[in-house]
């Protein structure tokens, strides 16, 4: 039983992280939106959370248990915006600007998403914890 109530407590601290690093990708992103030259020249490249979950053995490669989430950050290869600005620095010889590939509004509606998700993890982990300590009084 106590290995089985550190799982719970592991795999909902798993999704916890993950969805902290969603948050942060998602406002890196927005903070990024309008930079048209990063160090290699090229305009900035949206970057997404991929979400994996464990399913090995219980106690997964990375030590988490079976069931807990693990996410990476990977590039968004999707094309980068151009739009006509003629008196913009970074403007071809026709007046075109090749902007990121980042959709402030879908960032927002991934943000919300992103922060209800964390809100529904931390509401579960409060729950089951108050489910364990009526638990414990009980047995008193």
């Amino acid at each position: 039983m106590g290995e089985s109530i550190s799982s719970v407590f592991d795999i909902t601290a798993s999704a916890l992280t993950a969805e902290r690093a969603r948050l942060s990708v998602i406002a890196q992103n927005i903070a990024n939106s309008q930079v048209t030259k990063m160090p290699d020249g090229q305009p900035y490249r949206r970057q997404k959370v991929v979400f994996e979950s464990v399913l090995k053995s219980a106690k997964g490669a990375v030590g988490l248990p079976k069931g807990a989430v693990r996410a990476h950050v990977a590039t968004d290869n999707s094309p980068f915006q151009r739009v006509k600005q003629p008196g913009h620095p970074d403007a071809d010889k026709d007046g075109w600007v090749t902007l990121p590939n980042v959709n402030v509004i879908d960032e927002m509606v991934d943000l919300l998403d992103a922060s209800r998700t964390y809100e529904a993890n931390l509401s579960a982990l409060r729950t089951y914890r108050q489910m364990l300590q009526q638990t414990l009084e009980m047995a008193r």
